[in-house]
């Protein structure tokens, strides 16, 4: 049931803030738009494809609010990327030392992680990488094809439904699928990675240097929380379930406010946005952690006997937390940077 919760939050950040004419609840923040000279000076029925495709395109980057338009790159630029390396290396390394003295102060008392419980996780984050590499991979090829303008101009709802149906399906396949059906299990996890690609492609309309900084800082978010997991106690954050899949609801029905309250409610959107965007991070950071732990169970489990080895299953919770957390990092970076001009 967490799988359901937690799926349409990920992949319909971006999709279901697309605008129609009429509906501008996502955009209370935005400035007006600008028509361009060239498009009032296009007589009527000359719109061809490349207008709808700028158009999509332009719909799409004000969803985020606040669109990210990086100025082009210089000498002076240039300069501080030494810079800006070493102080991203440095919050990465900071958040490792500092999560772990607050959650790790009592460590294990079993003399460290065993070699299944060690070769277990080891797959799982393989199948992990594994699978966001595809995702990632695909999402770019299927916007270099133009798959990201016809989605843009698609019906949203019709968009989000196909979508969740096939997500969900995929999704539930996979993990009902006996490992020993090698074919078929695989199969279905690449459907299941193909489709959330084929949903967050529209995430390429966003600068490239922003997608790169989102990445690096969900990679260091899930690494550190990941290290804490992996090192702590046996079975010490699975209580978190029941919490995190309330807290889950609470950040689902946030963003799903601006369907219900009208546009004028200005300070109740922005706390509804706020709570889906930081709520979601602390509540994806929570799984992180959960699901390793649960990881860790599962793999004692599998040891004894009482279930069976599976990776694949276990890799597709952490690859949810990760594309949670990576849209609201996107989401996040955009606006400050739209702030500081």
């Amino acid at each position: 049931m967490a799988f359901v919760l937690r799926r349409p939050f990920a992949v319909s950040s971006a999709l279901r803030q697309i605008p129609k004419a009429a509906n501008n609840a996502r955009f209370i923040h935005n400035a007006p738009f600008k028509p361009s000279s060239s498009a009032s000076t296009k007589p009527l029925g000359s719109a061809g494809p490349s207008s709808i495709f700028a158009k999509s395109r332009q719909t799409f980057q004000n969803a985020f609010r606040r669109t990210y338009m990086q100025p082009s790159y210089g000498v002076a630029q240039g300069g501080n990327t030494t810079q800006r390396l070493l102080y991203g290396a440095a919050i990465v390394g900071g958040t490792v030392l500092a999560t772990n003295f607050i959650f790790n102060r009592e460590t294990r008392e079993d003399g460290g992680m065993p070699a299944y419980e060690r070769s277990y996780l080891n797959e799982t984050f393989m199948h992990t990488g594994l699978g966001i590499g595809i995702i990632g991979i695909a999402a770019r090829a299927l916007h270099m094809n133009g798959w990201s303008y016809r989605l843009m101009a698609s019906n949203p709802w019709l968009v989000a439904g196909l979508g969740l149906v096939a997500s969900i399906g995929t999704m539930y396949g996979t993990l009902y699928t006996s490992p020993d059906n090698y074919v078929l299990k695989y199969g279905l996890w690449a459907g299941f990675n193909l489709t959330q690609a084929a949903l967050l492609s529209p995430l390429m309309f966003m600068h490239p240097a922003l997608l790169a900084r989102a990445g690096l800082y969900t990679v260091g978010m899930m690494g550190s929380i990941a290290f804490v997991g992996a090192t702590a106690k046996q079975e010490k954050y699975l209580y978190l379930g029941g919490p995190l899949l309330a807290g889950v609801t609470i950040v689902a029905l946030s963003g799903l406010a601006p369907l219900v309250v009208p546009a004028t409610a200005a300070r109740t959107l922005m706390w509804s946005e706020r709570i889906w965007l930081y709520g979601g991070l602390a509540v994806f950071g929570g799984f992180t952690l959960y699901d390793v732990q649960k990881v860790l169970y599962h793999a004692r489990m599998s040891q004894r006997g009482l279930m069976r080895r599976d990776p694949v299953n276990e890799s597709i919770s952490l690859e949810l937390d990760f594309i949670n957390i990576f849209i609201r990092m996107v989401q996040i970076l955009g606006m400050r940077s739209q702030n500081r001009k």
